[in-house]
């Protein structure tokens, strides 16, 4: 790819961030594409966008907006599999209870006295 043209970051876009996009992705991550924020002005080559941080399983975990070189960013057709077993047990479920009404049972009398000032 031609260094004199700029990367296009489109909404839905799946990008893999590395150092390679800025140094900021020490640690990797996923992220889907909301929107490019063009509207701001940065360096050339850079581009801020909003986007949602995709966890393990390929589910939106963070809503961020990130400053990268498009460049550098790697473009994923779709999220990376979780390895096999690296997904936690679910959490046993508690039967459900019924809940009172905090207006009604959590209510005390108000005092209507004269304010003391001083």
């Amino acid at each position: 790819m031609p260094t004199d043209q700029p990367v296009q970051v489109r909404s839905g876009d799946l990008l893999h961030l590395t150092r390679t996009a800025s140094p900021q992705f020490a640690r990797p991550i996923t992220v889907r594409v909301i929107r490019a924020l063009t509207h701001r002005h940065t360096y050339h080559g850079w581009l801020w966008i909003d986007a949602y941080q995709l966890g393990p399983k390929g589910d939106a975990i963070a809503r961020r907006k990130l400053y990268l070189m498009p460049a550098g960013a790697q473009w994923l057709a779709a999220p990376p599999a979780a390895p096999p077993g690296s997904a936690a047990p679910p959490l046993p479920v508690a039967p459900a209870q019924p809940v009172a009404s905090p207006r009604r049972d959590a209510r005390r009398p108000v005092r209507r006295d004269s304010a003391r000032v001083g």
